[in-house]
This record gives structure tokens, C-alpha cells and sequence, in this order.
């Protein structure tokens, strides 16, 4: 009976949604609603925080990874766990497995900065605009840097007196780096 009943009323929902001219505006729907505006060259800079692998839009500062310990373990380690392999949330440290690349056929291995991540300048872009959970986007540039080289240091990335800033962080070469294929393709559906 219950089945029934719910297989009416996908039907009659289906009916009512097949009615509809698919392509067309409704016809009592106005052109603009009222509300909102174009946003200035200012606002959408603002929101150019993106950076490239190559470094680009990196912004001015720098840390290391003694500053970034402390930083660390206010704003992450509630949720990466204190050495950041612990978590309850996602591993960061880990180099498991240090040689082949067997993430596909074997879940046993976790990703981590360390094994997977292909470009060092991700991390940066990633805690920038994501992290701390409970604040995304809070932390300044010098506290990302500091982040950033304290978990490359973690993962036995660079030395724990590197200093990361925006001509240092595109020069670091990730484990995984060479793992990763970069996608050539220009227009159209084609497989590689």
C-alpha cells in the first residue's frame, strides 16, 4: 500500500513537472527581480585570493615552520590531531608509501600532503581560503606561510629552518609531483 501511494505521487509530480515548456520563461516572471547589483572591480579583487601552482598570486609574507607550531596547535590540531597525524578530521602527515603510487588499488594507504598532494602551493591556497573549520579565510599571510612549512617540515618536505614565502613555496617539489599528469587538452570531449 505504502508503495503504492508513493509511486502516485512521483507519477502525479512527474505529470506536473512534464507539463512544463522546458525551454520557456514563465511568462509572469519579470525581467530583473529588484534586488542585488553589479559588483565593483574592487569586490571581485578582493576575492582573487586563487593561487597557481606556479606561485602566482602568492601574496606578500613568509613563515617557518617554528612559527607555524604554535599556530598549529591553537587553530588545528582540535581537528588534525597534535602532530597532525592523529586526526579525528583528514591526516596531513604521512609519507606511506615512499615509493610507488598505489592509492587506487590499495585503501589502506591514506592520502596525506606528504604521499599525494602535487604542488606545495595548494596547501597554501587551500588553508588560506578553508581553514581553521571554524574560521575559514581568518588567518593572515604570515600565519598561512608558517602553517604551510611547518606541515612540509612534518612530512620531512623541506628542513625545519625553511622559510616559505612566495618565492620559496613554488620551488618546493612535492613527493607525488611527477604522479600527476598535466591535462593538455583544448576544447572538446577527447580521452587520453
Amino acid at each position: 500500500m505504502r508503495v503504492a501511494v508513493v509511486l502516485l505521487a512521483l507519477t502525479l509530480a512527474a505529470a506536473a513537472c512534464g507539463n512544463r515548456d522546458q525551454g520557456a520563461a514563465r511568462p509572469d516572471a519579470p525581467a530583473r527581480f529588484g534586488f542585488g547589483r553589479a559588483a565593483t572591480a574592487e569586490e571581485i579583487w578582493a576575492w582573487n585570493i586563487d593561487v597557481m601552482p606556479d606561485g602566482a598570486g602568492l601574496p606578500p609574507g613568509s613563515g617557518t615552520a617554528a612559527q607555524g607550531v604554535a599556530i598549529y596547535a591553537r587553530k588545528c590540531a582540535a581537528c588534525h590531531g597534535r602532530t597532525g597525524a592523529e586526526g579525528p578530521f583528514d591526516r596531513l602527515v604521512g609519507r606511506e608509501p615512499r615509493s610507488g603510487f598505489p592509492f587506487g588499488r590499495d585503501p589502506r594507504f591514506v592520502k596525506t600532503l606528504g604521499n599525494y598532494w602535487p604542488y606545495a602551493t595548494t596547501l597554501y591556497d587551500y588553508v588560506n581560503r578553508a581553514m581553521p573549520l571554524d574560521a575559514p579565510g581568518s588567518l593572515t599571510p604570515d600565519e598561512v606561510y608558517g602553517l604551510v612549512a611547518f606541515l612540509l617540515w612534518r612530512n620531512e618536505i623541506v628542513t625545519d629552518t625553511a622559510v616559505m614565502n612566495a618565492q620559496t613555496l613554488p620551488r618546493v617539489v612535492m613527493p607525488a609531483h611527477d604522479r600527476f599528469v598535466i591535462d593538455n587538452r583544448r576544447g572538446g570531449p577527447e580521452v587520453r
